[in-house]
Protein backbone atom coordinates (compact mmCIF):
# COMPACT_ATOMS: atom_id res chain seq x y z
CA UNK A 1 0.00 0.00 0.00
CA UNK A 2 1.46 3.51 -0.99
CA UNK A 3 2.35 6.02 2.09
CA UNK A 4 -0.31 8.45 0.58
CA UNK A 5 -0.70 10.73 3.29
CA UNK A 6 2.83 11.79 4.55
CA UNK A 7 5.36 14.56 4.42
CA UNK A 8 8.38 14.10 1.68
CA UNK A 9 10.84 14.07 4.66
CA UNK A 10 8.58 11.18 6.66
CA UNK A 11 7.90 9.04 3.35
CA UNK A 12 11.97 8.76 3.21
CA UNK A 13 12.56 8.14 6.70
CA UNK A 14 9.91 5.54 7.08
CA UNK A 15 10.20 3.70 3.60
CA UNK A 16 14.04 3.00 4.32
CA UNK A 17 13.15 2.13 7.60
CA UNK A 18 10.65 -0.11 6.86
CA UNK A 19 12.46 -1.84 3.90
CA UNK A 20 15.17 -2.46 6.58
CA UNK A 21 12.21 -4.01 8.87
CA UNK A 22 11.00 -6.35 5.81
CA UNK A 23 15.16 -7.44 5.01
CA UNK A 24 14.67 -9.16 8.95
CA UNK A 25 11.01 -11.54 8.24
CA UNK A 26 12.87 -14.32 7.27
CA UNK A 27 13.26 -17.27 9.90
CA UNK A 28 17.13 -15.68 11.59
CA UNK A 29 16.09 -12.40 12.88
CA UNK A 30 18.41 -10.16 14.63
CA UNK A 31 17.91 -6.54 15.28
CA UNK A 32 14.97 -4.40 14.15
CA UNK A 33 15.95 -0.95 12.87
CA UNK A 34 16.28 2.14 14.77
CA UNK A 35 13.31 4.18 15.00
CA UNK A 36 10.67 1.52 14.25
CA UNK A 37 9.09 -0.34 17.17
CA UNK A 38 7.95 -3.59 16.82
CA UNK A 39 5.25 -5.11 19.11
CA UNK A 40 4.63 -9.23 19.28
CA UNK A 41 0.89 -9.44 19.42
CA UNK A 42 -0.78 -11.94 20.66
CA UNK A 43 -3.29 -12.64 17.95
CA UNK A 44 -4.20 -10.85 14.66
CA UNK A 45 -6.80 -8.20 14.86
CA UNK A 46 -10.27 -8.84 14.21
CA UNK A 47 -11.03 -5.30 12.48
CA UNK A 48 -9.30 -1.83 12.80
CA UNK A 49 -12.75 -0.24 13.65
CA UNK A 50 -13.03 0.65 17.08
CA UNK A 51 -17.01 0.59 17.43
CA UNK A 52 -16.60 -3.14 15.90
CA UNK A 53 -14.40 -5.07 17.77
CA UNK A 54 -14.09 -5.75 21.81
CA UNK A 55 -10.91 -7.59 22.26
CA UNK A 56 -8.02 -5.53 24.34
CA UNK A 57 -5.37 -7.29 21.56
CA UNK A 58 -7.32 -4.78 18.99
CA UNK A 59 -7.36 -1.75 21.26
CA UNK A 60 -3.55 -1.73 21.68
CA UNK A 61 -3.24 -1.02 18.02
CA UNK A 62 -6.53 1.37 17.83
CA UNK A 63 -5.69 3.36 20.36
CA UNK A 64 -2.73 4.69 18.83
CA UNK A 65 -4.45 5.39 15.00
CA UNK A 66 -7.80 7.33 16.72
CA UNK A 67 -8.47 9.61 19.46
CA UNK A 68 -11.69 9.87 21.77
CA UNK A 69 -13.15 13.05 22.94
CA UNK A 70 -11.42 12.64 26.32
CA UNK A 71 -8.78 9.89 27.43
CA UNK A 72 -7.52 8.30 30.29
CA UNK A 73 -4.90 10.84 32.02
CA UNK A 74 -1.51 8.58 32.21
CA UNK A 75 -1.10 6.49 34.97
CA UNK A 76 -4.79 6.08 35.80
CA UNK A 77 -8.21 5.43 34.38
CA UNK A 78 -9.08 8.86 35.46
CA UNK A 79 -10.04 11.17 32.34
CA UNK A 80 -8.46 14.18 30.83
CA UNK A 81 -9.45 16.52 27.55
CA UNK A 82 -8.79 14.69 24.19
CA UNK A 83 -10.29 16.20 21.22
CA UNK A 84 -12.69 17.61 23.39
CA UNK A 85 -10.58 20.67 25.42
CA UNK A 86 -13.69 21.49 27.94
CA UNK A 87 -17.04 19.96 28.81
CA UNK A 88 -19.93 21.19 31.24
CA UNK A 89 -22.37 18.64 32.60
CA UNK A 90 -25.77 19.90 33.52
CA UNK A 91 -27.14 19.61 37.48
CA UNK A 92 -29.38 17.10 36.59
CA UNK A 93 -26.15 15.40 34.52
CA UNK A 94 -28.05 14.33 31.65
CA UNK A 95 -26.47 16.84 29.43
CA UNK A 96 -22.80 16.88 28.43
CA UNK A 97 -21.74 19.99 26.02
CA UNK A 98 -18.28 19.56 25.13
CA UNK A 99 -16.03 21.73 23.44
CA UNK A 100 -13.89 20.87 20.54
CA UNK A 101 -10.45 21.13 19.69
CA UNK A 102 -9.67 23.42 16.40
CA UNK A 103 -7.43 22.67 13.58
CA UNK A 104 -7.74 19.06 13.76
CA UNK A 105 -7.77 16.90 10.63
CA UNK A 106 -8.20 13.26 10.09
CA UNK A 107 -5.40 11.20 8.03
CA UNK A 108 -7.42 11.14 5.36
CA UNK A 109 -7.36 15.01 5.26
CA UNK A 110 -11.22 15.39 6.14
CA UNK A 111 -11.68 18.05 9.35
CA UNK A 112 -12.64 16.94 12.52
CA UNK A 113 -15.67 18.72 13.71
CA UNK A 114 -18.65 18.73 15.62
CA UNK A 115 -20.87 16.89 13.03
CA UNK A 116 -18.04 14.53 12.68
CA UNK A 117 -18.84 13.39 16.16
CA UNK A 118 -22.22 13.20 15.74
CA UNK A 119 -22.09 10.86 12.65
CA UNK A 120 -20.00 8.35 14.59
CA UNK A 121 -22.50 8.28 17.39
CA UNK A 122 -25.29 8.28 14.83
CA UNK A 123 -23.62 5.33 13.13
CA UNK A 124 -23.60 3.14 16.08
CA UNK A 125 -26.67 3.72 17.41
CA UNK A 126 -29.25 4.87 15.16
CA UNK A 127 -30.59 1.64 13.19
CA UNK A 128 -32.15 3.70 10.32
CA UNK A 129 -28.51 5.37 9.62
CA UNK A 130 -27.20 4.30 6.04
CA UNK A 131 -23.94 2.89 6.96
CA UNK A 132 -25.51 0.89 10.40
CA UNK A 133 -26.13 -2.51 9.59
CA UNK A 134 -23.23 -2.65 6.91
CA UNK A 135 -20.46 -1.63 8.68
CA UNK A 136 -21.73 -3.44 12.33
CA UNK A 137 -22.58 -4.69 14.45
CA UNK A 138 -21.13 -2.60 17.16
CA UNK A 139 -21.19 -4.86 19.88
CA UNK A 140 -19.94 -2.46 22.50
CA UNK A 141 -23.06 0.02 21.65
CA UNK A 142 -23.92 -0.78 25.08
CA UNK A 143 -21.93 1.80 26.31
CA UNK A 144 -23.76 4.34 25.11
CA UNK A 145 -27.37 3.56 25.67
CA UNK A 146 -28.18 6.24 27.94
CA UNK A 147 -27.88 8.26 24.70
CA UNK A 148 -30.95 10.34 23.55
CA UNK A 149 -29.44 12.78 21.36
CA UNK A 150 -26.25 13.82 19.86
CA UNK A 151 -26.28 17.16 18.03
CA UNK A 152 -23.98 19.71 16.59
CA UNK A 153 -24.29 22.81 18.55
CA UNK A 154 -21.46 25.25 16.48
CA UNK A 155 -18.81 23.78 14.30
CA UNK A 156 -16.51 23.23 17.29
CA UNK A 157 -19.70 22.05 20.36
CA UNK A 158 -21.60 19.41 20.51
CA UNK A 159 -23.98 18.72 22.78
CA UNK A 160 -25.12 14.82 24.29
CA UNK A 161 -28.70 14.37 25.91
CA UNK A 162 -29.09 11.79 28.18
CA UNK A 163 -32.36 9.92 28.73
CA UNK A 164 -31.38 9.31 32.31
CA UNK A 165 -28.23 10.48 34.59
CA UNK A 166 -25.34 7.55 33.44
CA UNK A 167 -22.56 7.57 35.92
CA UNK A 168 -19.83 6.00 33.73
CA UNK A 169 -20.43 8.20 30.47
CA UNK A 170 -16.97 10.31 30.45
CA UNK A 171 -15.02 6.85 31.17
CA UNK A 172 -16.44 5.43 28.24
CA UNK A 173 -15.90 7.98 26.14
CA UNK A 174 -12.53 7.50 27.11
CA UNK A 175 -12.69 3.90 25.85
CA UNK A 176 -11.72 2.60 22.17
CA UNK A 177 -15.55 2.21 21.50
CA UNK A 178 -15.67 6.62 21.65
CA UNK A 179 -12.99 6.66 19.64
CA UNK A 180 -13.96 8.67 16.70
CA UNK A 181 -13.44 7.45 13.07
CA UNK A 182 -13.20 9.27 10.02
CA UNK A 183 -16.73 9.71 8.44
CA UNK A 184 -15.30 10.25 4.63
CA UNK A 185 -13.46 6.90 5.23
CA UNK A 186 -16.24 4.62 6.09
CA UNK A 187 -18.19 6.19 3.32
CA UNK A 188 -15.58 5.60 0.80
CA UNK A 189 -14.44 1.49 2.06
CA UNK A 190 -17.95 0.76 4.27
CA UNK A 191 -17.51 -2.63 4.87
CA UNK A 192 -13.89 -2.54 4.53
CA UNK A 193 -12.79 -0.35 6.61
CA UNK A 194 -11.60 -2.06 9.30
CA UNK A 195 -8.85 -2.67 7.05
CA UNK A 196 -8.75 0.55 5.98
CA UNK A 197 -8.82 2.83 9.04
CA UNK A 198 -8.31 6.61 9.23
CA UNK A 199 -8.69 8.66 12.79
CA UNK A 200 -6.61 11.76 13.93
CA UNK A 201 -4.31 9.52 16.20
CA UNK A 202 -0.42 10.04 16.33
CA UNK A 203 0.12 6.91 13.43
CA UNK A 204 -1.25 6.79 10.53
CA UNK A 205 -2.43 3.28 9.37
CA UNK A 206 -0.10 2.12 6.27
CA UNK A 207 -0.62 -1.49 5.77
CA UNK A 208 -1.97 -4.87 7.43
CA UNK A 209 -0.55 -7.68 5.85
CA UNK A 210 -2.84 -11.07 6.75
CA UNK A 211 -1.05 -13.12 9.68
CA UNK A 212 2.07 -10.90 8.99
CA UNK A 213 2.08 -7.75 10.56
CA UNK A 214 -0.23 -4.43 10.77
CA UNK A 215 2.30 -1.22 10.04
CA UNK A 216 1.70 2.40 11.27
CA UNK A 217 3.53 5.28 10.67
CA UNK A 218 4.38 8.46 12.50
CA UNK A 219 1.58 11.44 12.09
CA UNK A 220 4.44 14.66 11.68
CA UNK A 221 1.01 17.03 12.26
CA UNK A 222 -0.99 15.16 15.45
CA UNK A 223 -2.21 17.81 17.41
CA UNK A 224 -0.64 16.61 20.77
CA UNK A 225 3.17 16.90 19.21
CA UNK A 226 4.41 14.47 16.46
CA UNK A 227 5.43 11.03 17.92
CA UNK A 228 8.61 9.62 18.40
CA UNK A 229 9.10 6.62 16.50
CA UNK A 230 8.63 6.53 12.63
CA UNK A 231 6.69 3.73 12.76
CA UNK A 232 4.95 0.78 14.82
CA UNK A 233 4.76 -2.88 13.79
CA UNK A 234 1.98 -5.06 15.32
CA UNK A 235 3.33 -8.88 14.65
CA UNK A 236 0.25 -11.36 15.46
CA UNK A 237 2.28 -14.23 17.18
CA UNK A 238 0.03 -16.59 18.69
CA UNK A 239 2.16 -18.77 19.99
CA UNK A 240 3.51 -17.52 23.83
CA UNK A 241 6.50 -19.55 23.42
CA UNK A 242 6.86 -18.56 20.03
CA UNK A 243 6.98 -14.73 21.16
CA UNK A 244 9.73 -15.19 23.66
CA UNK A 245 12.08 -16.99 21.18
CA UNK A 246 11.64 -13.46 19.29
CA UNK A 247 11.92 -11.31 22.02
CA UNK A 248 15.32 -13.22 22.98
CA UNK A 249 16.65 -13.22 19.41
CA UNK A 250 15.91 -9.60 18.72
CA UNK A 251 13.02 -10.40 16.36
CA UNK A 252 10.37 -7.99 18.57
CA UNK A 253 11.43 -4.97 20.97
CA UNK A 254 8.15 -5.19 22.68
CA UNK A 255 6.33 -8.03 24.22
CA UNK A 256 2.87 -7.79 25.59
CA UNK A 257 1.49 -10.63 27.79
CA UNK A 258 4.88 -12.31 29.00
CA UNK A 259 3.98 -15.94 30.38
CA UNK A 260 4.99 -16.38 33.82
CA UNK A 261 7.54 -18.87 33.05
CA UNK A 262 9.61 -17.24 30.95
CA UNK A 263 10.08 -13.82 33.09
CA UNK A 264 12.91 -14.80 34.74
CA UNK A 265 14.96 -15.27 31.76
CA UNK A 266 14.31 -11.03 30.77
CA UNK A 267 15.40 -10.20 34.23
CA UNK A 268 19.15 -9.00 33.06
CA UNK A 269 20.28 -5.81 32.03
CA UNK A 270 19.33 -6.42 28.03
CA UNK A 271 16.06 -5.99 28.63
CA UNK A 272 13.31 -4.11 30.78
CA UNK A 273 10.18 -6.14 32.31
CA UNK A 274 7.23 -3.72 33.28
CA UNK A 275 4.37 -4.73 35.54
CA UNK A 276 1.10 -2.35 36.44
CA UNK A 277 -1.95 -3.71 37.87
CA UNK A 278 -5.52 -3.17 36.44
CA UNK A 279 -9.17 -3.98 36.64
CA UNK A 280 -8.50 -7.56 35.40
CA UNK A 281 -10.87 -10.95 35.61
CA UNK A 282 -10.05 -14.80 34.42
CA UNK A 283 -12.83 -16.74 35.16
CA UNK A 284 -15.30 -19.44 33.63
CA UNK A 285 -18.26 -18.54 32.20
CA UNK A 286 -20.74 -21.57 33.27
CA UNK A 287 -24.00 -22.65 31.22
CA UNK A 288 -26.59 -21.45 33.74
CA UNK A 289 -29.74 -21.99 31.49
CA UNK A 290 -29.25 -25.76 30.79
CA UNK A 291 -27.10 -28.87 31.34
CA UNK A 292 -25.27 -29.30 35.10
CA UNK A 293 -24.96 -25.96 35.71
CA UNK A 294 -28.26 -24.64 35.51
CA UNK A 295 -28.13 -25.83 39.22
CA UNK A 296 -26.58 -23.06 41.59
CA UNK A 297 -25.34 -25.84 43.96
CA UNK A 298 -23.32 -27.23 40.73
CA UNK A 299 -21.60 -24.13 40.30
CA UNK A 300 -20.70 -23.58 43.60
CA UNK A 301 -19.09 -27.17 43.71
CA UNK A 302 -16.77 -25.81 40.71
CA UNK A 303 -16.16 -23.09 42.22
CA UNK A 304 -14.85 -24.88 45.41
CA UNK A 305 -13.33 -27.97 43.39
CA UNK A 306 -11.05 -25.56 41.10
CA UNK A 307 -7.73 -25.01 43.09
CA UNK A 308 -7.24 -21.26 42.55
CA UNK A 309 -4.24 -21.08 44.80
CA UNK A 310 -1.85 -24.07 42.79
CA UNK A 311 -3.24 -22.09 39.55
CA UNK A 312 -2.60 -18.61 40.52
CA UNK A 313 1.13 -19.75 42.37
CA UNK A 314 2.07 -22.87 40.34
CA UNK A 315 1.26 -22.14 36.59
CA UNK A 316 0.85 -18.18 36.47
CA UNK A 317 3.84 -18.33 39.18
CA UNK A 318 2.57 -15.23 41.69
CA UNK A 319 1.48 -12.81 38.47
CA UNK A 320 -2.03 -13.47 39.14
CA UNK A 321 -4.33 -12.99 42.78
CA UNK A 322 -7.05 -15.09 43.62
CA UNK A 323 -10.30 -13.52 42.10
CA UNK A 324 -13.36 -13.52 44.73
CA UNK A 325 -15.71 -11.80 42.71
CA UNK A 326 -17.30 -10.41 39.21
CA UNK A 327 -15.45 -6.40 40.13
CA UNK A 328 -11.76 -6.77 40.68
CA UNK A 329 -9.68 -5.04 43.71
CA UNK A 330 -8.40 -2.39 41.46
CA UNK A 331 -11.17 -0.46 41.85
CA UNK A 332 -10.69 0.12 45.42
CA UNK A 333 -13.62 2.82 46.44
CA UNK A 334 -16.09 -0.52 44.62
CA UNK A 335 -15.00 -3.75 45.41
CA UNK A 336 -15.91 -5.73 48.03
CA UNK A 337 -13.00 -6.28 50.26
CA UNK A 338 -15.40 -8.04 52.86
CA UNK A 339 -15.73 -10.96 50.10
CA UNK A 340 -13.71 -14.02 50.80
CA UNK A 341 -12.76 -16.43 47.40
CA UNK A 342 -14.58 -19.65 47.24
CA UNK A 343 -11.81 -22.12 48.94
CA UNK A 344 -10.33 -25.42 47.76
CA UNK A 345 -13.28 -27.85 48.90
CA UNK A 346 -13.23 -30.78 47.27
CA UNK A 347 -15.18 -32.79 49.64
CA UNK A 348 -17.77 -29.63 49.67
CA UNK A 349 -18.14 -29.63 46.36
CA UNK A 350 -18.75 -33.76 45.89
CA UNK A 351 -21.62 -32.86 48.62
CA UNK A 352 -23.08 -30.21 46.48
CA UNK A 353 -23.20 -32.53 43.35
CA UNK A 354 -24.57 -35.38 45.30
CA UNK A 355 -27.40 -33.08 46.56
CA UNK A 356 -28.03 -32.10 42.74
CA UNK A 357 -27.78 -35.63 41.46
CA UNK A 358 -24.92 -34.73 39.06
CA UNK A 359 -22.57 -37.07 39.72
CA UNK A 360 -20.50 -38.22 36.83
CA UNK A 361 -22.01 -35.43 34.68
CA UNK A 362 -20.16 -34.96 31.36
CA UNK A 363 -19.04 -31.39 30.56
CA UNK A 364 -17.74 -29.60 27.21
CA UNK A 365 -14.80 -26.93 28.16
CA UNK A 366 -14.25 -24.22 25.07
CA UNK A 367 -10.38 -23.35 25.78
CA UNK A 368 -8.46 -20.64 24.12
CA UNK A 369 -5.08 -21.13 22.55
CA UNK A 370 -4.16 -17.63 23.83
CA UNK A 371 -6.23 -14.08 23.60
CA UNK A 372 -5.97 -10.73 25.31
CA UNK A 373 -5.73 -11.14 29.04
CA UNK A 374 -6.02 -14.81 28.78
CA UNK A 375 -2.69 -15.88 30.90
CA UNK A 376 -1.88 -19.21 30.26
CA UNK A 377 -4.84 -20.80 29.04
CA UNK A 378 -3.96 -24.29 27.93
CA UNK A 379 -2.23 -25.19 31.07
CA UNK A 380 -5.06 -23.43 32.86
CA UNK A 381 -7.67 -25.58 31.07
CA UNK A 382 -6.10 -28.44 31.62
CA UNK A 383 -5.49 -28.42 35.53
CA UNK A 384 -8.88 -27.58 35.92
CA UNK A 385 -10.01 -30.28 33.83
CA UNK A 386 -8.16 -32.23 36.26
CA UNK A 387 -9.99 -30.47 39.53
CA UNK A 388 -13.03 -31.07 38.00
CA UNK A 389 -12.59 -35.08 37.03
CA UNK A 390 -11.39 -35.38 40.72
CA UNK A 391 -14.79 -34.76 42.40
CA UNK A 392 -16.06 -36.81 39.56
CA UNK A 393 -17.42 -34.70 36.47
CA UNK A 394 -15.96 -35.86 32.87
CA UNK A 395 -14.93 -32.77 31.52
CA UNK A 396 -14.04 -32.89 27.62
CA UNK A 397 -11.43 -29.54 26.42
CA UNK A 398 -12.38 -28.02 22.69
CA UNK A 399 -9.42 -25.44 21.91
CA UNK A 400 -9.51 -22.81 19.70
CA UNK A 401 -7.47 -19.77 18.19
CA UNK A 402 -8.28 -16.99 20.07
CA UNK A 403 -11.04 -14.99 17.08
CA UNK A 404 -12.71 -18.08 16.22
CA UNK A 405 -13.01 -18.65 20.23
CA UNK A 406 -14.65 -15.46 20.76
CA UNK A 407 -17.22 -16.37 17.62
CA UNK A 408 -17.81 -19.34 19.88
CA UNK A 409 -18.46 -17.62 22.97
CA UNK A 410 -19.95 -14.26 22.42
CA UNK A 411 -22.83 -15.86 20.52
CA UNK A 412 -23.91 -18.10 23.81
CA UNK A 413 -22.95 -21.45 24.75
CA UNK A 414 -26.54 -22.84 24.71
CA UNK A 415 -26.95 -26.12 23.04
CA UNK A 416 -22.97 -25.64 22.80
CA UNK A 417 -20.87 -26.14 25.81
CA UNK A 418 -21.23 -26.28 29.70
CA UNK A 419 -18.68 -23.59 30.38
CA UNK A 420 -15.46 -21.38 28.70
CA UNK A 421 -12.80 -19.64 29.60
CA UNK A 422 -12.91 -15.89 29.77
CA UNK A 423 -11.02 -12.33 30.68
CA UNK A 424 -12.21 -9.09 30.77
CA UNK A 425 -9.82 -6.05 31.02
CA UNK A 426 -12.38 -3.05 31.89
CA UNK A 427 -12.35 0.50 32.48
CA UNK A 428 -15.45 1.36 35.74
CA UNK A 429 -17.51 -1.32 37.72
CA UNK A 430 -20.18 -0.52 35.97
CA UNK A 431 -19.10 -2.52 32.27
CA UNK A 432 -18.00 -6.14 33.24
CA UNK A 433 -21.20 -6.88 35.31
CA UNK A 434 -23.58 -4.66 33.24
CA UNK A 435 -22.61 -6.20 29.91
CA UNK A 436 -22.00 -9.73 31.18
CA UNK A 437 -24.65 -10.74 34.14
CA UNK A 438 -27.93 -9.14 33.53
CA UNK A 439 -30.69 -10.92 31.97
CA UNK A 440 -30.91 -7.86 28.93
CA UNK A 441 -27.21 -8.99 28.15
CA UNK A 442 -28.01 -12.31 27.27
CA UNK A 443 -26.65 -12.50 23.81
CA UNK A 444 -29.70 -12.59 21.90
CA UNK A 445 -30.25 -8.97 22.95
CA UNK A 446 -27.15 -7.75 21.79
CA UNK A 447 -24.83 -8.68 24.94
CA UNK A 448 -21.72 -11.13 26.46
CA UNK A 449 -24.00 -12.88 29.42
CA UNK A 450 -22.82 -16.10 27.28
CA UNK A 451 -23.96 -18.19 30.36
CA UNK A 452 -27.20 -16.59 30.55
CA UNK A 453 -27.33 -16.10 34.15
CA UNK A 454 -30.05 -13.88 35.46
CA UNK A 455 -31.22 -12.69 38.91
CA UNK A 456 -33.76 -10.14 39.16
CA UNK A 457 -32.01 -8.45 42.35
CA UNK A 458 -28.48 -8.33 40.52
CA UNK A 459 -29.97 -7.01 37.16
CA UNK A 460 -31.69 -4.05 39.73
CA UNK A 461 -28.89 -3.19 41.40
CA UNK A 462 -26.71 -2.84 38.45
CA UNK A 463 -29.42 -0.69 36.89
CA UNK A 464 -29.68 1.92 40.30
CA UNK A 465 -26.02 1.96 40.39
CA UNK A 466 -25.26 3.05 36.67
CA UNK A 467 -27.32 5.95 37.54
CA UNK A 468 -26.84 6.86 40.83
CA UNK A 469 -23.91 10.16 40.44
CA UNK A 470 -22.93 9.90 44.42
CA UNK A 471 -20.12 7.56 44.45
CA UNK A 472 -20.48 6.27 47.57
CA UNK A 473 -23.82 4.94 47.46
CA UNK A 474 -22.66 3.82 44.34
CA UNK A 475 -20.16 1.63 45.65
CA UNK A 476 -22.65 0.48 47.92
CA UNK A 477 -24.61 -0.91 45.49
CA UNK A 478 -21.63 -2.53 43.77
CA UNK A 479 -20.80 -4.45 47.03
CA UNK A 480 -24.82 -5.80 47.96
CA UNK A 481 -24.58 -7.12 44.07
CA UNK A 482 -20.70 -8.56 44.74
CA UNK A 483 -22.01 -10.58 47.59
CA UNK A 484 -25.59 -11.92 45.49
CA UNK A 485 -23.11 -13.15 41.87
CA UNK A 486 -20.82 -14.83 44.29
CA UNK A 487 -23.53 -16.91 46.09
CA UNK A 488 -25.37 -17.55 42.35
CA UNK A 489 -21.77 -18.60 41.03
CA UNK A 490 -23.18 -18.18 37.09
CA UNK A 491 -18.71 -18.01 37.22
CA UNK A 492 -15.81 -19.58 38.42
CA UNK A 493 -13.93 -16.71 39.58
CA UNK A 494 -10.02 -17.53 39.35
CA UNK A 495 -7.88 -14.94 39.14
CA UNK A 496 -7.09 -10.96 39.30
CA UNK A 497 -3.98 -10.13 36.77
CA UNK A 498 -0.84 -8.30 37.31
CA UNK A 499 -0.51 -6.82 33.42
CA UNK A 500 3.33 -7.39 32.19
CA UNK A 501 4.97 -6.98 29.31
CA UNK A 502 8.88 -6.84 28.59
CA UNK A 503 11.10 -4.25 26.03
CA UNK A 504 15.05 -4.53 25.02
CA UNK A 505 17.03 -1.88 26.31
CA UNK A 506 16.65 0.04 23.13
CA UNK A 507 13.11 1.23 23.99
CA UNK A 508 12.48 3.94 26.43
CA UNK A 509 9.43 5.87 27.53
CA UNK A 510 7.50 2.73 27.39
CA UNK A 511 5.11 2.16 30.60
CA UNK A 512 2.17 0.05 30.99
CA UNK A 513 -1.33 1.78 31.46
CA UNK A 514 -4.27 0.41 34.04
CA UNK A 515 -6.45 0.73 31.19
CA UNK A 516 -4.04 -2.08 29.73
CA UNK A 517 -3.89 0.03 26.07
CA UNK A 518 -0.49 0.78 24.99
CA UNK A 519 0.20 4.10 24.60
CA UNK A 520 3.18 4.73 21.84
CA UNK A 521 3.26 8.28 21.63
CA UNK A 522 6.22 8.89 23.64
CA UNK A 523 7.85 5.87 23.35
CA UNK A 524 11.74 6.33 22.05
CA UNK A 525 13.65 3.18 20.09
CA UNK A 526 17.71 3.43 19.28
Amino acid sequence: MPFRTFTRRTLGVTAGALLAFSALTAPALSQTPPGVLVVGQIAEPQALDPHAVTAVNDFRILMNLYDGLVRYAPGTLEVEPSLATEWEISEDGTVYTFSLREGVSFHDGAAFDAEAVVWNFERMLDEEHPLHAETGPFPLAFFFDAIETVEAVDTHTVRFTLNEPYAPFLSNLAYPTGLIVSPAAVQEHRDEFGRNPAGTGPFIFDEWRSNERVTVVANPDYWDGAPELEAVVFRPITDANTRVAEMLSGGIDLMVEVPPTAVAQFQTDEYRVIEQAGPHVWFLILNAKEGPFADKRVRQAANYAIDKRALTEDILEGTAEIAAGPIPPAFGWAYNEELEPYPHDPERARELIAEAGAEGAELTFYVTEGGSGMLDPIPMGTAIQADLAAVGFEVNIETYEWNTFLGEVNPGLEGKADMAQMSWMTNDPDTLPFLALRTEAWPEHGGFNSGYYSNPEVDALLERARVETDQDERARLYKEMQVIVQDDAPWVFVANWVQNAVTSDRVGNFDLEPSFFLLLHDVVKN
